[in-house]
């Protein structure tokens, strides 16, 4: 099994497609795809960024053409919610992706809608892939999780491990969990943005913040080694993590 396990693109569409073509992806049907690998998507594929319709599209026939892995984050989630008509608060990124669809007529905005419902209800909530070596997932897992899809699973897979306690900002205070974790499975996954990649037990995070201006990254599986490509946006030093 060979992956290009992407982090949280996040609308930006430009370092999606920078990346996926400095990996050595052919784009000439519309799609990026690649003889020997696939490509992987742990979640926030959509929201803060300028082209989250653009990326939904992509990744969405992709998927239909199984060429490529989707496990949903926290605002895949929220952006299924909002498709379903739920009661959602369109903020901190949401607004930016319900903006893209008001600016479309009604028959696209239904059309893309149906789609990320598709992509989203036929996603699992995290891939356990290479006979049980390596585990795709957006914010995390704990090893006696592993294997289980219960309601505190799924909250630890989009949210990570939460206090239930919120920054002033109204993001929830999360635990360092992968600084706890000792199982042998490999975990890659995303939703605490990091100025560079973070290894640490049998981890990587890969959220390298594209949308806060730093970049957007690829873990190649299983040389375990990473590409990334600058971001376009402008940096914002406070949308990162620091754990000492």
């Amino acid at each position: 099994m060979k992956l290009d396990i992407i982090g949280d693109i996040h609308g930006c569409y430009k370092e999606f497609k920078d990346l996926t073509v400095q990996l050595g992806y052919d784009w000439h049907s519309g799609i990026p795809l690649k003889h020997d690998r696939q490509l992987a998507f742990i979640g926030d594929l959509t929201d803060r960024g300028p082209q989250s319709l653009k990326v939904i599209q992509t990744v969405y026939q992709l998927i239909k053409k199984n060429r490529a892995y989707y496990v949903p984050g926290n605002h895949c989630n929220k952006l299924y919610r909002y498709a379903l008509g739920n009661p959602v608060k369109t903020t901190h990124g949401l607004e930016t992706t319900v903006e893209e669809l008001q600016s479309l007529n009604k028959q696209e905005r239904k059309d893309i809608l149906r789609k990320f419902i598709e992509l989203y209800e036929q996603s699992p909530l995290y891939y356990l892939l290479d006979e049980g070596r390596l585990l795709l997932v957006h914010a995390g897992m704990k090893e006696e999780w592993i294997g289980k899809k219960d309601k505190k699973a799924k909250t630890f897979a989009l949210y990570g491990d939460i206090t239930g306690e919120n920054h002033p900002d109204g993001s929830p205070i999360r635990r360092d969990w992968a600084q706890n974790y000792a199982g042998q499975t490999l975990i890659v996954y995303g939703h605490t943005p990091v100025r560079e990649v973070r290894k640490i037990n049998q981890t990587y995070n890969i959220d390298t913040g594209a949308v806060f201006g730093n970049k957007l990254t690829a873990l190649k599986y299983p040389e375990l080694q990473t590409v990334s490509v600058s971001s376009s946006l402008p940096f914002q030093e406070g949308k990162f993590a620091r754990f000492d």
